[in-house]
């Protein structure tokens, strides 16, 4: 029910999944009166009386819409009827009622969204987080990092993805006092063996696939997205610009054709589509509110190869092997502040 199109992207895409996935079921959410067009043997309807909107605050999605359809497709995987949820709505809501019903995980504070960007080397660099948190410590660095490693070895088939922290340099003496402290404490967790981390990257390192993670902050992430969606935009903009201005243009852009076709297939952020909530007690993934129908279905692939390929239990074996480094994380003070006994 949720995004930009509702029922009209969301239930085209479900079909194209299902015809895709002949081992998958799904469980379609909302209301009866939009869903009851779609047939499938491997769809069940499940009736939600209301909708989040994008416009919904979260107190209004968390504590009024108590049989909004984004509560009860999550309430489904809490009661273990669906082992994913996947939503294209209101990101707000939907990190609130996720941590609400289904609970963090023992050892993490914040859930952080992970999604991945293109990079020029063919593949994706899996960034975190990308706006759940605005504002970060270097233990909830530490902790993404600890996370997005499990997501990477689940999805791209890795074992020990390559962690970098984003950074305005690749010095170690660079940047605020929370990102030298992150960077202290997974060099920690590299030296004890939780993840494998590179050092500090910059923004273009994304874009390059110097690693195969980059821990930040949610608001540094969200732009980090926001552009990379926008220069494709362009990118596509510019060509068919270029390519239409004469005859001459018109046949080059024939000739061109298979390259320009591979580009655009390559920075196409659909194709991308499907942040992982990381973090929770139950698989949750959001697409992106102006998702397609393509869009959309990678939205339910990503979810389906989470579930398929046991992604929650491997977050939770990472942070248990990195949990002895998590509490002394969070044990010390930040810098600047002083410990103070209460009673």
């Amino acid at each position: 029910m949720g995004g930009d199109h509702g029922p009209g992207v969301t239930l085209p895409a479900c079909r194209q999944f299902l015809d895709h996935h002949p081992d998958a079921r799904l469980l379609l959410v909302g209301q009866q009166a939009s869903l009851q067009g779609f047939s499938h043997d491997r769809a069940t309807v499940v009736p939600a009386s209301e909708v989040v909107t994008m416009d919904d605050p979260v107190e209004v999605a968390l504590r009024r819409k108590k049989d909004s359809s984004m509560r009860v497709a999550i309430q489904q995987v809490k009661d273990g009827a669906a082992q994913a949820a996947v939503s294209a709505g209101n990101t707000g809501a939907l990190m609130a009622i996720a941590r609400y019903l289904l609970k963090t995980l023992d050892g993490i504070d914040r859930p952080a969204i992970a999604t991945q960007l293109p990079h020029a080397k063919g593949g994706a660099t899996t960034v975190l987080d990308l706006g759940a948190n605005v504002d970060c410590t270097a233990e909830h660095l530490l902790q993404f990092a600890v996370m997005g490693s499990a997501l990477v070895s689940v999805l791209q088939d890795h074992e020990e993805p390559a962690v970098g922290l984003l950074n305005i340099g690749e010095e170690v003496i660079k940047g605020s006092e929370v990102i030298k402290k992150a960077g202290e404490l997974l060099r920690s967790a590299a030296n004890s063996g939780d993840l494998k981390f590179h050092g500090n990257v910059e923004g273009n390192d994304i874009f390059k696939g110097t690693v195969d993670i980059v821990v930040c902050d949610g608001f540094v992430g969200n732009v980090a997205l926001k552009a990379s969606e926008g220069v494709a935009s362009m990118i596509a903009g510019i060509l068919k610009q270029e390519f239409s201005r004469n005859i001459f243009t018109k046949i080059a852009a024939i000739v061109a054709y298979p390259v320009l076709s591979a580009l655009m297939r390559r920075v196409d952020h659909r194709r991308y589509n499907g942040a992982a909530l990381l973090g929770l007690r139950g698989l949750v993934f959001k697409s992106h509110g102006s998702a397609d129908a393509l869009a959309f279905e990678q939205a339910l692939n990503r979810a389906y190869d989470a579930a398929r390929n046991n992604l929650l239990d491997r977050v939770r074996t990472r942070v248990a092997h990195a949990a002895p480094l998590l509490a002394a994380a969070d044990a010390q003070p930040e810098p600047g502040t002083a410990a103070a006994a209460t009673h």
